[in-house]
């Protein structure tokens, strides 16, 4: 196993606009960002990842870019960006920012000029089609509702769009769209950052055949999409010329592709991407929308498949993100549990094998919000799926029952800071979007004074880790992967290994532990009462109980 400083780091993610908001607008800024460092610092992290800051006319919150060298007016200047990124550095925090080319804003001036004429240079900068008669050029379906393809009147010609209409899809297979795409990548790079998390990287390479769809293939289009055939020689291009020149990381969205695809990706001897997200774990019993219920065991065999890599592949470890629900509300019991199950899942996230990525609120136990209606809802998605989903004869009380489980608008309210109007996060009242209503119980504040809080617990786990690395680079053995409530794996490592034993239920159990040594030591727990010695292998476990032991192995038993 090569060592690297990637794979020893805690990640934590920003979603700047519901982050802290310092100039009082009412939308979270980079300024803020910069105001809470300390906070990151107390709490441990190793690296900031900030969601896109560029330039943008927010279609899609920032995943819609329209200058990828400038920063969103909303979010400050360029001098903040280049103040931010002293200020991580000076204290010993890198940055990543976001890397979006898969597509533009339609408002970039590439699409400007691209859709103006079809002698423009800019042109081929974009996929432009023409359509079959009087239909579209295939059945290809957007992610954001209707069709991938959009007709322009300068030119009766359709261009190709995963997401919105306002979001056109970048021609890969064009080399001066690549060489674009280098540059503005050492433009940053150059700055200093630390690396970039790829937004849809797998997208970027387009089957150009565009063969219509089979009716399983359109119940989900992203593993279609993620089919390229030359996404492996543009990522190896791109490694070659930008990201080998600098001591960086690089860690892929991998939305549509699985396991066998993702091993190819982040394969050392192949030279693409260090690190790939895959969603396996966090869309669990997902179909887009749509929560289907889904069982432990099912849950342990995707941390198996993400763990139990060689040497030359190193896995992320992540529950939340800006597009998807409250870990604690998807996988804990927030009704009577919060604290215990929220500790749980840190225990669970910073003890698996693989560089950990938390995101912003994760580590004080924020929840999902308990949307009312439809109309509340921020997410352009959300809007766009609704016309299919009448259609579908699915009523609007369903729909919004399942993406009250299920909408990336959950991980997108605000930080909550204190328990004062808008959890603290800005002194205006007119926010960009929404607070959870129970802010006034959770909130950053309120953690920071207890000394078994959420955060207390996420901070003394980020010690334990940065302390051992063979807790980090341990291999991973699931126990009991079978067990319908008790998820108990080991981190064996050449001179410790760490025992860790979750109850993921709302239930007693008495568990007897299918490794037992007498001279495991408890390391740390979410137990609110003081732990007997284990001196058999049967336990006693209260509900949501956590706990890690460790031991040397220079015991004999």
């Amino acid at each position: 196993m090569n060592h690297k400083w990637w794979k020893e780091q805690v990640v934590y993610q920003v979603y700047p606009r519901s982050f802290f908001d310092a100039n009082g607008d009412g939308i979270g800024d980079l300024k803020g960002i910069i105001s809470k460092l300390d906070y990151l610092i107390l709490l441990g992290i190793d690296t900031l990842w900030i969601s896109p800051h560029f330039d943008s006319p927010n279609e899609d919150n920032g995943y819609d870019i329209r200058d990828y060298k400038k920063v969103m007016e909303e979010f400050g200047t360029m001098e903040d960006f280049d103040t931010l990124l002293e200020s991580c550095h000076k204290n010993s925090i890198r940055l990543i920012v976001d890397l979006v080319v898969n597509h533009t804003s339609d408002e970039h001036d590439w699409f400007v000029k691209s859709r103006s004429s079809k002698m423009n240079d800019y042109r081929d900068f974009y996929i432009w089609k023409k359509g079959k008669g009087n239909d579209l050029p295939n059945n290809w379906p957007a992610f954001f509702g209707g069709s991938a393809w959009e007709k322009t009147e300068e030119t009766g010609e359709y261009y190709l769009h995963y997401f919105s209409k306002k979001q056109p899809d970048l021609n890969w297979d064009n080399p001066k769209v690549r060489k674009s795409v280098y540059d503005l990548m050492r433009f940053w790079l150059d700055k200093g950052i630390d690396g970039f998390r790829m937004d849809v990287i797998p997208f970027i390479s387009k089957d150009k055949q565009f063969l219509d769809l089979s009716k399983e293939e359109l119940k989900a289009p992203q593993k279609t999409y993620a089919k390229g055939p030359n996404l492996g020689a543009y990522l190896k291009e791109m490694n070659r010329e930008v990201l080998s020149k600098y001591d960086i990381f690089s860690v892929g969205e991998a939305f549509g592709i699985g396991r066998d695809a993702m091993m190819r990706m982040s394969d050392e001897r192949e030279k693409e991407l260090d690190l790939v997200f895959l969603f396996d774990i966090v869309r669990i019993g997902r179909e887009d929308w749509y929560q289907k219920s889904w069982t432990l065991p099912q849950l342990k065999k995707l941390f198996e498949l993400q763990s139990n890599t060689d040497s030359n592949h190193w896995p992320t470890v992540f529950l939340n993100n800006h597009d998807n629900p409250r870990s604690v509300s998807n996988y804990g019991n927030t009704k009577d549990y919060r604290v215990k199950s929220a500790k749980l899942l840190a225990l669970l996230t910073l003890t698996q094998r693989g560089t950990p990525f938390l995101y912003q609120g994760e580590e004080i136990g924020m929840t999902n919000v308990d949307f009312k209606a439809i109309d509340d809802f921020d997410d352009l998605q959300v809007r766009g799926n609704l016309s299919k989903v009448l259609k579908n004869k699915i009523t609007k009380e369903e729909y919004l029952n399942h993406l009250n489980r299920s909408s990336r608008d959950h991980s997108r309210t605000l930080m909550q800071w204190t328990d004062q109007p808008k959890a603290g996060f800005s002194k205006n009242e007119n926010t960009w979007f929404l607070v959870n209503p129970n802010y006034h119980e959770i909130n950053v504040e309120k953690n920071l004074n207890d000394p078994k809080s959420v955060f207390n617990f996420y901070k003394n786990l980020i010690f334990i880790r940065k302390k051992s690395k063979e807790l980090i680079y341990a291999d991973y053995e699931d126990l009991d992967p079978n067990h319908p409530q008790i998820f108990c794996y080991q981190r064996l490592g050449k001179k410790q290994t760490y025992l860790v034993i979750l109850n993921f239920s709302s239930d007693y159990v008495s568990y007897k532990i299918p490794v037992f040594n007498s001279k495991y030591r408890l390391i740390i727990s979410n137990k609110l009462d003081k732990i007997s010695p284990v001196k058999s292998n049967f336990i006693e476990l209260d509900p949501w109980d956590a706990l890690m032991f460790k031991i040397s192995n220079l015991y004999e038993n």
